[in-house]
This record gives structure tokens, sequence and C-alpha cells, in this order.
């Protein structure tokens, strides 16, 4: 095949078709902690489900870890589980503080 050919490219019927994508802090001045919590559901190169979750002190790299599946939905249920831990735990959405000026 020429690399002069234009190829039609379609979207894979396994990609993943919902985004799910979530970050999350949970701050306690009174005890110096500031964490955060991210969490997301992508593909590898090969196409197979992977859940990528990403946690540490707010304002640092911290630390990141990928779990591959076979299926997208085993991919949900585990996004779904840590999610419901975290919440347990304190941890909540990000929110956002606007000062007006009047």
């Amino acid at each position: 095949m020429s690399l002069d050919v234009a190829v039609p490219f379609d979207d894979d019927a396994n990609m993943t078709v919902q985004p799910y994508h979530l970050y999350i802090e949970r701050a306690d001045p009174a005890k110096n902690m500031a964490r955060y919590y991210a969490i997301e559901i992508g593909q590898t190169l090969f196409g197979e489900p992977c859940l990528t979750r990403r946690w540490g002190r707010i304002g640092r790299r911290g630390q990141e870890k990928h779990h591959v599946f076979e299926r997208e939905e085993e991919a949900v249920r585990l996004f779904l589980d840590l999610v419901k831990q975290k919440r347990a735990r304190g941890y909540r959405p990000k929110t956002t503080i606007r000062y007006l000026r009047g």
C-alpha cells in the first residue's frame, strides 16, 4: 500500500462511548492535609480498556497506577467502586472560589 493513498479510518466499535473521568480533593487545614485523586478510563495502544488512577498531595506530582481489562464493563465497575470509597473518606469535587469586584 502506498503512503500517498488516503485510507478511511472508522472509530473502533470497542472504544469507550461515555467518557469516565473524575478529579476530587480532600483538604483539612487543621491536619495540614491537601490531597487529590484523579481517575479516568481510556484505552491502551492496543485498544484494551485501561483505568488510570493518579493521587497525591495537591501541587505535587504524586503517584500513578494503570489497570488493564479485557472488557470496559470491568473498568467501569472498578471506577465506581473507587469513587464510592473515596467519597466515604471525604473526597469531594474541587470547588472554585470566585471573587467578584463591585
